[in-house]
C-alpha cells in the first residue's frame, strides 16, 4: 500500500487516520439511524419478494446451496445478493441507495484516503438470509477487481445488528500491506489457501445497524454463515479514484461519477 500523505487524509479523523495506515480499516458509527436501516430493509425485502420492479441496473442472486436443493428457504428468504443497487452512469439504479453512495459523511472519507475525484466500482447488497445465509472465506478483494493499482476503499454497512451468530465481518488487521495473495476457486467461493495467512490473526467486527466499516481492497476478510433465526443485510459501497486504471475487457463500465472530474485514461 502506498504510504499516504498528510494531505490526502486530512478530512479523517486522526483515529482514523492511524487505523487506515496500521490496520487497513477503521469503523464509524451512526452513518444511518434505526428508522432510515428499517426503511432500506423494506425496499429489499419488496426487492426480494418481487413486489418492487428491479431497476435497470439491479440483479439478485439466490443461495446457491437453496438452488442446488441442499437447503430449503421459502420464496424470497434465499436471495444472497441484491447487484448494482446504486446504478453507473448509464443505467439507473434505486434511489435510496444512490441516495447512500452519496452521502457525505461516507464521500469525504473516500477522499481523504483517495482522491478528490472518485467513482463507484460496486454497491452490492449481502444478504445473508436467516439459517441458509452462506459464508464468505477468507478474500482480498482487490485480486479479483480489473482496477489498478490495488488501492480501492469499501464501505460496509449493515442494516441489521451485525453478531458473531449471524456472519459478522472477520478481519486481519494490517494485511493489506502484505500485498495480493494467490485465491482459489472453492465451489460456490474464491478464497485465500489458509497457508497463506494464519487464521489465528482474524478478529471478529460486530457491529450494529448503521454503523460502517471502511477498509482497503487488500485488507483479508470474510464472514461465517448465518447459522441463526435472524437475517444480516448489509451494503458494500466499493470506490475508486477516477485516476485509476480499468484493465478488464472491453468495453469499460460506465462506472458512476461520485465527485470530482473524469481523468483521461481513468476508470
Amino acid at each position: 500500500m502506498a504510504k499516504m500523505g498528510v494531505a490526502m487524509l486530512a478530512g479523517l479523523g486522526e483515529a482514523e487516520r492511524q487505523q487506515a495506515e496500521r490496520d487497513g480499516y477503521f469503523l464509524v458509527e451512526n452513518l444511518l439511524s434505526p428508522e432510515e436501516c428499517r426503511r432500506y430493509i423494506e425496499r429489499l425485502e419488496d426487492y426480494a419478494h418481487g413486489r418492487r420492479p428491479l431497476p435497470p441496473s439491479v440483479a439478485i442472486q439466490r443461495e446457491p446451496r437453496v438452488a442446488r436443493g441442499e437447503l430449503a428457504a421459502a420464496p424470497g428468504e434465499d436471495v444472497r445478493k441484491i447487484s448494482g443497487v446504486a446504478g453507473r452512469d448509464d443505467l439507473p439504479g434505486d434511489d435510496l441507495f444512490r441516495a447512500l453512495v452519496l452521502k457525505p459523511e461516507i464521500v469525504l472519507r473516500m477522499q481523504a484516503l483517495m482522491s478528490p475525484n472518485l467513482k463507484l466500482f460496486r454497491a452490492d447488497v449481502l444478504m445473508k438470509p436467516a439459517a441458509v445465509g452462506s459464508a464468505k472465506g477468507m478474500h482480498q478483494d482487490s485480486p479479483y477487481w480489473p482496477i489498478e493499482p490495488m488501492a480501492l476503499w469499501s464501505c460496509w454497512l449493515p442494516f441489521d445488528p451485525a453478531t458473531l451468530e449471524n456472519g459478522c465481518m472477520m478481519v486481519i488487521p494490517g494485511s493489506h500491506r502484505r500485498g495480493p495473495l494467490p485465491h482459489v476457486r472453492v465451489q460456490d467461493d474464491y478464497i485465500i489457501p489458509e497457508e497463506h495467512y494464519d487464521a489465528a490473526e482474524a478478529i471478529a467486527v460486530p457491529m450494529k445497524p448503521g454503523t460502517g466499516l471502511f477498509f482497503h481492497s487488500l485488507l483479508l476478510h470474510g464472514t461465517a454463515e448465518n447459522r441463526s433465526p435472524m437475517p444480516r443485510r448489509a451494503v458494500t459501497m466499493s470506490y475508486m479514484a477516477a485516476e485509476s486504471r480499468y484493465t478488464g475487457r472491453p468495453p469499460k463500465p460506465a462506472y458512476l461519477r461520485i465527485s470530482g472530474v473524469d481523468v483521461p485514461g481513468g476508470v
